[in-house]
C-alpha cells in the first residue's frame, strides 16, 4: 500500500507529507539556534566594558563565505526549477554547483579554525599580554619536535617562564621557541640545568619565580567565553552545512536515479532539501554580522 500525500498535497495543510515534516523540523532548528543566539547576546551584554574581544575574526573570509552561501541559495532554487521544467541536465549542473559551494564554505571555515588553533597568547599578572601565531613545526636532527611561535604585542615585563595548558604530550623531549619583543626563550621538557634561562616540566601549568606569567594558550574553545560561543555557533552551523551537502550530493548522484521512475516524488525531495539549505543560509546571514561585524 502506498503512503498517501507523498506527492499530492494534503487537504488540511495544502502541503505534501515531506514538506510538512521539514517545516516542523525547521521550527525546532529555529528554537535551537535561537537559544544559542540568546546565550551569545546575554554573555556579551553581561561582559565587563572592554573585556569582549574585537577584531579576532577574519572579516574578508567571513564575507567570502557569505557570498558563497548566497550563491548556493540561488543554485539550489535553479536546480529545483530545472526539474519542474523537465530539464534534468540543468538540474545536475545547478545541484553540483550547490555541493561545490558547500565544500568551498567548509574549506574556508577550516582555514579560519586553523588560524584560531595556531594563535597563541601569553597573559601576565599585570594584565598585559603578547599574542601571535604558530609559524613552524619541524623535527630536528636529534628527533626533538621543535615548534617556533612568533608572538607580537605589547610587553611590560620580561617573561621568564611560560605556562603550558596541555596536559598530555606524545614526545618525551620537546621544546618551543618564542620570539617576544626580540627576546628568544627556549623551554625544554627536561629538568633545568644550572644557569639555564627557564625550565619546563610536562604539567598542566607552571609559574616562574618572578610570578609574571599566568597562562599561555591558543584561541581554542576553552580559551575564553568568546571563543567557546564562537566555536559552538559556527561549529554547529558547519555541521548543518556538511549534512545538507551530503543530502544534496546524494540527490545529485545515486539518488538521481529516482527521476527516471518517479519524477514527481524526486522533485519533491529536491524541494525539501532546498528548504533545509535555505535555512542553513539564513542562519549564516545572522551569524556573520553578529560575530564578524558587531
Amino acid at each position: 500500500m502506498d503512503i498517501p500525500y507523498t506527492v499530492k498535497p494534503r487537504e488540511d495543510t495544502g502541503l505534501f507529507n515531506a514538506k510538512v515534516g521539514i517545516w516542523l523540523f525547521l521550527a525546532s532548528e529555529v528554537m535551537l539556534f535561537g537559544g544559542l543566539f540568546s546565550s551569545y547576546i546575554l554573555l556579551r551584554v553581561g561582559a565587563e566594558d572592554g573585556s569582549w574581544p574585537h577584531g579576532w575574526l577574519n572579516v574578508p573570509l567571513g564575507t567570502a563565505n557569505t557570498i558563497v552561501l548566497i550563491v548556493s541559495s540561488v543554485t539550489v532554487v535553479m536546480a529545483w526549477a530545472s526539474l519542474k521544467m523537465n530539464q534534468f541536465s540543468k538540474f545536475k549542473l545547478y545541484q553540483g554547483l550547490t555541493v561545490l559551494c558547500a565544500l568551498i564554505f567548509l574549506v574556508i571555515k577550516t582555514f579560519e579554525y586553523n588560524d584560531k588553533f595556531t594563535h597563541y597568547a601569553v597573559l601576565q599578572k599585570d594584565g598585559s599580554y603578547v599574542d601571535g601565531h604558530l609559524v613552524t613545526k619541524k623535527m630536528n636532527a636529534a628527533g626533538t619536535v621543535l615548534e617556533s611561535i612568533t608572538l607580537h604585542g605589547m610587553q611590560t615585563k620580561d617573561i621568564n617562564q611560560i605556562v603550558d595548558p596541555h596536559k598530555h604530550r606524545k614526545e618525551k623531549h620537546e621544546h618551543k621557541e618564542f620570539t617576544i619583543a626580540g627576546t628568544n626563550i627556549v623551554r625544554f621538557a627536561d629538568v633545568a640545568k644550572v644557569g639555564q634561562r627557564i625550565a619546563f616540566r610536562p604539567v598542566p601549568s607552571m609559574k616562574d619565580a618572578a610570578g609574571n606569567t599566568l597562562m599561555i594558550g591558543n584561541r581554542a574553545p576553552r580559551y575564553n567565553t568568546y571563543t567557546a560561543i564562537y566555536f559552538t555557533l559556527t561549529g554547529l552551523h558547519a555541521l548543518h552545512v556538511l549534512g545538507g551537502a551530503i543530502v544534496i550530493g546524494f540527490l545529485w548522484g545515486p539518488g538521481a536515479a529516482m527521476w527516471r521512475t518517479d519524477p514527481d516524488r524526486f522533485t519533491n525531495r529536491v524541494e525539501v532539501s532546498g528548504l533545509f539549505w535555505h535555512f542553513v543560509d539564513l542562519v549564516w546571514i545572522f551569524l556573520f554580522p553578529v560575530l564578524y561585524l558587531l
